[in-house]
């Protein structure tokens, strides 16, 4: 051999030898920063609509999105958009090996049915999405009047106030931590409340945070029954609230109608004890 061809075999193992040297830092790198950067915590904070494992199948949607550094260049200066009921989510990185996504929901008030679809809305009254699934905790709302509905634009009903309404009630009823099974308006735009069999009439909306405080101290006396307490007439003041019991309740025989006051009246003793 040559003293030239010996000169280029020793360049060769040189560069091969310098090669397979880079090599083996990057892939000690990547061990490192893999193991050393791998998410073992996460919290999830602001979501109700969606459980925290679904919140996180969202975000991780690969095994290397599982390491902070890589997560990071993800989602850096980015929001994940463009999922149902959810307005953005972040993602922040606490530390190599723990992150916290923060989900920002949207504020939905309730949804109506419409062509077999869930339609929900918000305080505005836009339609915010349509979905199959209905989610707990947003109210059915019945007796709105509207001839289409197009997803991102408002209901078109007659007065959009009535979705604050529908708002203030939601929020009323989620601070006194009542789930109702529907809101219905009627043609005068009184509102009734559903709870199985027992309803509640609560007229307008015209003191309404008064007659939602009243009405969660009574709805316990209501359990079994079927029939409407009447609360329409509520001003601010002490007052009797009736209670209807529907006919099918009424004991039978021929002092019926005594038998219908009577349960009556023990319903609004029963309310007046318990103001």
């Amino acid at each position: 051999m040559t003293g030239l061809a010996m000169f280029k075999n020793s360049k060769l193992l040189k560069v091969l030898l310098a090669v397979v040297i880079v090599m083996a830092v990057i892939c000690g790198g990547l061990v490192f920063l893999w193991y050393n950067y791998s998410i073992t915590q996460v919290t999830v904070s602001g979501n109700s609509h969606y459980t925290d494992e679904e919140i996180k199948d969202m975000v991780f949607t690969g095994p290397y999105s599982y390491n902070s550094i890589v997560l990071s260049l993800m989602y850096r200066n980015k929001s994940i958009e463009d999922i149902p009921f959810i307005e953005k989510m972040d993602v922040d990185i606490l530390d190599s090996n723990s992150v916290r996504i923060n989900v920002f929901e949207k504020a939905v008030a309730g949804y109506v049915e419409y062509l077999g679809h869930y339609m929900y809305f918000d305080k505005d009254g836009i339609v915010v999405e349509s979905s199959n699934r209905i989610m707990e905790g947003i109210p059915f709302v019945t007796g709105l009047s509207y001839d289409h509905i197009v997803l991102h634009k408002p209901l078109p009903v007659k007065k959009s106030s009535v979705f604050l309404t529908i708002l203030n009630i939601t929020q009323l009823l989620g601070k006194y931590d009542i789930e109702t099974d529907r809101i219905a308006f009627d043609s005068d735009g009184d509102i009734t409340l559903y709870f199985g069999s027992a309803r509640v009439s609560l007229g307008t909306d015209d003191f309404i945070d008064e007659k939602i405080n009243e009405m969660h101290l009574l709805l316990p006396q209501l359990k079994g029954y079927s029939g409407t307490l009447h609360m329409e007439n509520y001003v601010g003041e002490d007052v009797n609230f009736s209670f209807d019991m529907d006919k099918e309740e009424i004991p039978e025989g021929t002092e019926a109608e005594d038998g219908e006051d009577t349960a009556e009246e023990e319903q609004t003793t029963e309310g007046e004890e318990e103001q």
